[in-house]
């Protein structure tokens, strides 16, 4: 406290007020004045030291009027300067001390001889001042205790603590959020925070945000709707952050917001990062050893060399002496070697399958082993377009195998009829994700799917290429014929179709008039373009499949909910995408088409392989104007855009360029272990669907919103499939549709 010493000795403290008189009943009736000095603490201070002194001892309440003492006299507690005017017992207010944290105790007792009565009323005021200041520290510690409960909001898988402070007196503030992901889409109301109450004491709310993506936060006055400041963060996975909005101290009326780390985010992409390392250690280490056990034999040569005396046995040994004679040459032993299958082709098949296995059971929920919620890519995007590709390589490769060996065309059609119908069938019936809605109900039952898409596309491309199949030409026996447009002008009536339907894609995409949606449109909906359309998902792709099939038959959480706040079912199987799969399917067979018509000159499919990945590259590039959201069309795997399969095509292209020498001319690597499950391709894809809830493959994780549990826990499941795919190969046990 401020107390200042005068002339006259005596002490006084200083911005005191007018005394103000208040009374207090004394037991047996007794009313006391006293005068007492309120604090210059403004109106809650004064209100606070007159709550402390409303109550006399025992609970008893002030009276209204002041009373007398016995005998006539007025007992009065006056100032540190003042005598009793009249003859009165002396008596003196006593602060009892607060017993397990309980109120102080205010009373009145004799004042004993000798007692020093004019500190009285200072010890009465610091006393008072002490149970203020017991008071401030108890609203503190109560602030505390509500921060701390806000700052031990518990967080998700993803997500980050955001502690908004409010410091603007008079001004309540709504918090906007949205990720920096979603293109064009509406902010949406994340927490409303009140205003400050008093300089020094702001009022704070605590949200979960997500750290998937970038965030775009805007900050607006509630009351007159205006912009306070906005700002664009990349939030750290359970980081603690705190928003402080304040006016700034440089004499301007500025409101500043500055974000401040209060505990450092964790490192999410640690544990891919390390599993990448493991793999790439492994895969290291393995082929050190195969190396290493190649260069036996040259070791031993080296070593029969050096020794004089078995060099003429050394000799012989290697011209065919008669202690060898049942083993083949070199070359004779490599061509007999040379499987009838194309390695890098099931190599490349189970690949895709491998990354198709590992983000279907959730890629350890990381964002970017899931779909892309509308336009561009992610590694989820990448498997079914390839599978679909080697599928129409497949298609090729095996059509003319059979056709070789004297099968009539119209015994392969009801094969072909056949196979299209079982893989349907297993989609709808097996494999159907509206199994989590309950047993399956022919009236929700999901009708499109992957398999379906996959029988479907075989069917098509199959079929159109047993009509129009010619036998396979002679081998290129020079270099300027190789460099010919053999493959592609042999098949002049395919590609005539396949653009024909592609220009049904392009006008039913552009040109169908779809109910309260603009034409064309090729948007998400919901949340997209500013909310205009919150009904049209997929446009034209979406309304084909409402209309043919009903909201209940097709797959009824999309993800473009996950950005764009989707309400509306969406199929990224559905009706019209299947034209651009028989599209991507019959590059696949042009692929395959290089590989047989070329499979002496190595040059020349490189080249061709090369050239293709390039041109289908620039289309994407023309199409898509090298952005994500802003091209003609753009890379979308939920619409099967043209630039979705004529990018993941070129990349598809570019693939064979690498697998192709290195698996099947050179032999560097034989395509393990992915060419197994590649070798059984079905058998994979339907048994991880349908064992996906059991154990090995799934447990109870000991922490369900650790990125490394999932992690380890997919990986497991993966490699698992992967090692039952290698034992079914070793048994040759092969599932045939």
């Amino acid at each position: 406290m401020d107390w200042k010493r005068e002339s006259s000795g005596r002490v006084r403290r200083k911005a005191l007020q007018k005394p103000r008189k208040e009374s207090w009943k004394m037991p047996g009736g007794r009313e006391v004045e006293r005068k007492m000095w309120a604090r210059n603490l403004g109106e809650e201070g004064a209100r606070r030291s007159q709550r402390h002194g409303d109550e006399a001892p025992g609970g008893q309440e002030r009276a209204p009027a002041q009373g007398r003492a016995p005998g006539g006299g007025t007992a009065a507690v006056h100032g540190p300067h003042e005598r009793p005017p009249l003859p009165v017992p002396r008596l003196a207010l006593h602060l009892a001390p607060a017993l397990h944290g309980g109120p102080h105790t205010l009373s009145l007792r004799p004042l004993q001889d000798g007692a020093d009565e004019q500190l009285l009323p200072v010890a009465v005021l610091r006393a008072a001042e002490d149970r203020s200041e017991a008071d401030e520290a108890c609203r503190g510690r109560s602030r505390e205790e509500n921060l701390g409960k806000k700052r031990h909001l518990e967080l998700k898988m993803d997500q980050a603590l955001l502690l908004i402070h409010n410091e603007l007196p008079g001004t309540n503030l709504t918090i906007y959020w949205n990720f920096d992901r979603c293109y064009h889409c509406l902010l949406q109301v994340l927490v409303d925070v009140s205003q400050s109450r008093k300089p020094g004491e702001p009022s704070i709310e605590a949200v979960a945000v997500s750290t998937q993506h970038g965030s775009i936060l805007q900050l607006n006055d509630t009351a007159e709707e205006k912009q306070v400041c906005r700002l664009e963060y990349k939030f750290g996975e359970f980081g603690n952050y705190s928003l402080l909005v304040k006016h700034t101290h440089d004499g301007v009326n500025e409101i500043a917001c500055d974000l401040v780390v209060n505990e450092k985010p964790v490192d999410s992409n640690l544990p891919v990062s390390i599993a990448f390392l493991v793999g790439l250690v492994l895969i290291i280490v393995v082929s050190f050893l195969r190396f290493a056990l190649s260069l036996e034999d040259f070791r031993d040569w080296i070593s029969k060399a050096i020794n004089s005396q078995e060099t003429d046995g050394l000799i012989n040994s290697e011209l065919g002496s008669p202690s060898r004679a049942g083993d083949p040459p070199p070359e004779a032993w490599r061509q007999s070697a040379t499987p009838l299958r194309l390695r890098c082709v099931d190599t490349f098949r189970g690949i895709a399958l491998t990354l198709m296995v590992f983000v279907n059971y959730g890629g350890g929920r990381y964002w970017y082993f899931k779909h892309a919620s509308w336009n561009g890519l992610t590694v989820a995007d990448l498997v079914f377009p390839w599978f679909v590709f080697i599928m129409g390589s497949s298609i090729f490769l095996s059509m003319t195998s059979v056709l070789q060996r004297g099968c009539s065309k119209f015994r392969l059609l009801g094969k072909i009829a056949w196979r299209s119908f079982l893989l349907i069938c297993i989609g709808i019936v097996i494999v159907n994700p509206n199994y989590c809605l309950g047993p399956l109900s022919w009236e929700k039952v999901r009708i499109p799917g992957v398999l379906q898409r996959l029988g479907g596309t075989y069917f098509v491309v199959a079929v159109l290429e047993l009509l129009f199949a010619k036998p396979v030409p002679e081998i290129c026996t020079s270099e300027r014929s190789c460099f010919s447009l053999l493959d592609i002008t042999s098949s002049w009536p395919q590609w005539l179709f396949i653009l024909m339907l592609e220009g049904v894609w392009l006008a039913l995409t552009f040109f169908l008039p779809v109910p309260g949606c603009p034409t064309g449109y090729l948007g998400p909906g919901g949340l997209g373009d500013w909310g205009k359309y919150p009904n049209c998902t997929g446009g034209a792709a979406g309304y084909i499949d409402r209309l043919l099939l009903g909201d209940h038959h097709l797959y009824q959480h999309p993800s473009s909910a996950v950005l764009y706040h989707t309400e509306v079912a969406y199929d990224p199987e559905g009706i019209l995408g299947t034209i651009n799969s028989i599209v991507m399917a019959f590059l696949g067979v042009q692929a395959g088409k290089i590989l047989l018509y070329y499979k002496d000159q190595t040059k020349g499919i490189l080249i061709r392989f090369a050239t293709w990945g390039c041109f289908l590259g620039f289309i994407s590039v023309a199409l898509t104007k090298a952005s994500e959201n802003e091209g003609f069309i753009p890379v979308n795997k939920n619409l099967w855009s043209i630039s979705y399969v004529t990018t993941l095509s070129s990349f598809a292209f570019f693939i064979l360029l690498v697998l192709y020498p290195v698996v099947d001319v050179k032999g560097l690597w034989t395509g393990t272990p992915f060419f197994y499950p590649g070798m059984n391709s079905i058998l994979v894809y339907v048994g991880h669907e349908v064992f996906a809830s059991y154990f090995p493959f799934q447990w109870k994780l000991g922490d369900n919103q650790s990125h490394r549990e999932h992690l380890v826990q997919n990986i497991v499941a993966t490699a698992l499939w992967v090692l039952i795919a290698y034992v079914l190969y070793k048994k040759k046990v092969f599932w045939k549709i």
